[in-house]
């Protein structure tokens, strides 16, 4: 019997025929020349290469704040003074127009029974509806148990708590940014 010697590797046509992956980074067309590189930079020693600054429009100078409503800051202290009246403590008035939307001044006391913040909400809130200018509240919070009331008069906010509540929540370390006026 005859065997045929098998002489070199012949490339075949068929559809089985495994192909080698094309080497990354190189087209597949025939006769194109590699990507020219680009010039390389000349570095310079310890210097960033130099940038040109763009001009930025110029801007009109604008006011420090917000815009100081009187009407607002007179309604405040009214809030402080009627609190002291009731021997309320540490009465802080905190500044906080252009830190928060929804009022320009909030009014911080406490007292050391819930009767007596009860008493102080309540001598607000009849005091302001007294005189030529009544103010009355938006909502109020807190009246039933007496440990926290919020006052609200829009513009002006009024916090009222039990001593051992108001160091509980560190109200004042939640603005501690804002302008504060002690009145007490």
């Amino acid at each position: 019997m005859a065997t045929k010697k098998k002489t070199g590797t012949r490339k075949t046509s068929s559809p089985r025929a495994k192909k080698s992956p094309a080497p990354k980074g190189k087209g597949k067309g025939k006769g194109k020349a590699p990507a020219a590189k680009a010039p390389a930079r000349k570095k310079t020693a310890g210097r960033a290469p130099a940038r040109k600054k763009a001009k930025l429009p110029v801007v009109p100078q604008q006011k420090a704040g917000p815009e100081e409503n009187p009407q607002a800051k007179a309604l405040a202290h009214r809030i402080g003074q009627l609190l002291v009246d009731k021997k309320g403590e540490e009465v802080v008035v905190l500044d906080v127009r252009g830190k928060t939307s929804y009022t320009d001044y909030i009014v911080v006391t406490s007292a050391e029974t819930d009767r007596q913040v009860l008493a102080m909400a309540d001598n607000v809130q009849v005091e302001l509806k007294k005189g030529d200018a009544p103010v009355r509240a938006i909502s109020t919070e807190g009246l039933e148990t007496g440990r926290w009331v919020l006052l609200d008069y829009g513009e002006v906010v009024a916090h009222l708590f039990l001593t051992d509540m108001r160091s509980h929540y560190d109200f004042e370390g939640l603005w501690a940014d804002a302008a504060r006026e002690k009145l007490s």
